[in-house]
């Protein structure tokens, strides 16, 4: 089942025309990695397919319907859940923070409770639910963020660069971890990212984007095999080299 289609999507920031996609689809239990260089434009259609900002041309399809006006936009935003680069938490503690969502859709409170307790596990933040979010270290708010979106079960997970504030560390457990969730729950998910480590890591597709417009598109495996974007073949490059010094280093230790 498609969950998201774009077809000739275009947005326009200050009457400049940033973005113009062909063609884009995000099939269930995808996990998809928009990828290429700062002001691809790869926020910018993100926010599109959200809802959170009207398209110039083109259609968006979610679920098999069409995205054209403000009422199916309301009801995308509220099947799709989007996690930013910097956590956008509230001056509460943490279990609010991950209970806001229900409550707006009115979800009973026993049912918030056993919502919130399950995302908190997921993300091993169920010690924080009585903190406050303002205490919080980086790699804590991101997965307080995470688990904000799970909580709400939502069709679509979009993440917008969410580990690129992150130390390297705090950045390979928050991979792993969520790379396990996505896993264990087949949520379908399009995230951003300039760094093909994490694509590599985490999807199952790779769209590039290069100045608004898909590059390439398809499974992880075949744009590694063969990338037709210079971006992306000079990272494959990089990754590949990385790769081999440290079989040769741990070969050389053993």
């Amino acid at each position: 089942m498609i969950v998201m289609r774009a077809e000739g999507l275009m947005a326009t920031l200050g009457g400049v025309q940033v973005l113009h996609i062909a063609s884009f689809e995000a099939k269930q239990g995808q996990v998809v990695a928009l990828v290429g260089a700062n002001g691809s434009g790869k926020t910018t259609l993100l926010l599109c397919l959200a809802g959170l900002m009207e398209a110039t041309g083109g259609k968006l399809l979610f679920l098999g319907q069409e995205v054209s006006g403000r009422p199916q936009r309301a009801s995308l935003r509220r099947q799709v859940s989007m996690v930013f680069q910097e956590p956008l938490l509230f001056n509460s503690k943490v279990k609010a923070n991950i209970e806001y969502g229900l409550r707006l859709r009115s979800l009973p409170k026993a049912e918030r409770q056993h919502r919130v307790m399950e995302a908190a596990e997921l993300f091993g933040i169920s010690h924080l639910l009585d903190r406050s979010a303002r205490k919080l270290s980086g790699g804590e708010s991101q997965r307080v963020s995470l688990a904000r979106a799970f909580v709400l079960r939502p069709h679509l997970l979009l993440l917008d660069e969410p580990f690129s504030a992150l130390d390297t560390p705090t950045r390979h457990a928050l991979l792993n971890d969520l790379g396990q969730v996505l896993k264990k729950t087949g949520t379908t998910a399009i995230f951003s990212t300039h760094d093909l480590t994490e694509a590599i890591y985490l999807a199952t597709h790779i769209a590039v984007l290069n100045k608004g417009r898909l590059a390439q598109h398809g499974p992880l495996q075949d744009v590694l095999r063969c990338p037709t974007d210079p971006f992306i073949a000079a990272q494959v490059t990089t990754v590949k080299a990385a790769a081999a010094h440290v079989l040769e280093v741990s070969e050389g230790a053993g």
